[in-house]
C-alpha cells in the first residue's frame, strides 16, 4: 500500500460492500485494508475473522477466488495463525523484508505464549480498541478458566501470575464504561493477590469516587493503610485538580455529543 499524503492507493479494487470486522466493531474495504488489521492486531486474527465470510468475501467483492481456495481448508480452531496470515499477505507482497522479518518474530513470540497468555494479549487489544464489552468478556472467561484450574496440572503455573493483571485490566474496562463500583470491586480483587501499595492505591481511589468521605476514611482504617499509600493517594487527587479544565464552546457541543455517542456504541458493541 502506498500512501500519498492522505491518499491511499490500492493494489486491488475496493470492495462497495464491505467485510465486518466484528472483533473491532470495523468495515473493511481492500485486501490493503485487511493486512494493516492483520500486522497490527495478531492476536484478534482468530475465527472471528477466518471464516467462511471472509471467503465469500473475498471471492465475490475483490475478485479474489484464489486466495479464498486458499484459506477455506484452514479456517478452524486448529489452524496455525501464519497459515491464515501469510497468504493474504502475499496476495498483493504487503510487507517489505524487514517487515516480514518482525512479523516472523512476532508470530514466534505468540506460539511461545501459553492459551491463556494469548486471550489477556487478545482482552488487551481489544480494550486499546475500545471494544469494552467484548474486552470485559474475554477478561472474565479467562479468569474463571484459570480459578477453576488446578497449577502445574489444568494450566501451568505461569497463568495464574495473569490473575493480578487481568482484575486490574477489567477494573480500567469497567472504569471506562462507568461502572465504578465493578471496577473497584475489581481492583481490590487484584490488591488481593499481590497486596502492592499500587494496587491499593488504585483500588482506594476508585472506592473514593463512589464513597462518602466517611465511608472512605472507614475504608482507610479498616484496612490499616500506611502513610506512604494515603500520600500517593492524596498526591494523585491534587494532581488530578490542577490539571486545567478543556474550554468548550457552544458550537462543540455537538461535534462532542456525536463523537461521545459513537464511542459508546463502540465501546457496549450496540
Amino acid at each position: 500500500m502506498i500512501c500519498l499524503d492522505n491518499y491511499i492507493l490500492c493494489q486491488t479494487q475496493r470492495a462497495e460492500k464491505p467485510f465486518y470486522l466484528s472483533s473491532i466493531r470495523m468495515n473493511i474495504y481492500s485486501i490493503e485494508e485487511l493486512c494493516y488489521f492483520l500486522v497490527n492486531n495478531l492476536y484478534l486474527a482468530d475465527g472471528e475473522v477466518f471464516n467462511e465470510n471472509l471467503a465469500v468475501w473475498l471471492e465475490q467483492e475483490l475478485m479474489l477466488p484464489r486466495l479464498a481456495k486458499t484459506l477455506r481448508p484452514k479456517f478452524g480452531k486448529f489452524a496455525d495463525i501464519q497459515d491464515l496470515i501469510y497468504p493474504v499477505l502475499k496476495e498483493i507482497n504487503y510487507l517489505t523484508y524487514d517487515e516480514m522479518k518482525q512479523l516472523n518474530a512476532a508470530i514466534q513470540t505468540y506460539h511461545s505464549e501459553t492459551p491463556s497468555m494469548r486471550a489477556r494479549r487478545k482482552g488487551d487489544m481489544l480494550a486499546a480498541n475500545g471494544i469494552l464489552v467484548s474486552a470485559i468478556q474475554v477478561y472474565q472467561e479467562l479468569l474463571a478458566r484459570i480459578k477453576k484450574a488446578e497449577p502445574g496440572k489444568d494450566l501451568p503455573e505461569s497463568d495464574f501470575m495473569l490473575v493480578p493483571v487481568l482484575y486490574h485490566n477489567l477494573g480500567c474496562a469497567f472504569a471506562r464504561l462507568f461502572q465504578m463500583e465493578k471496577a473497584a470491586e475489581c481492583f481490590y480483587e487484584a490488591y488481593r493477590w499481590t497486596g502492592k501499595g499500587s494496587d491499593l492505591t488504585t483500588y482506594l481511589l476508585a472506592y473514593r469516587s463512589i464513597k462518602t468521605p466517611l465511608e472512605y476514611q472507614s475504608r482507610i482504617a479498616e484496612l490499616g493503610c500506611e502513610e506512604e499509600v494515603k500520600n500517593s493517594i492524596q498526591q494523585k487527587i491534587e494532581g488530578f485538580r490542577r490539571k486545567p479544565e478543556p474550554q468548550v464552546y457552544t458550537r462543540d457541543i455537538d461535534e462532542i455529543l456525536t463523537k461521545l455517542t459513537e464511542e459508546y456504541h463502540r465501546s457496549t458493541a450496540s
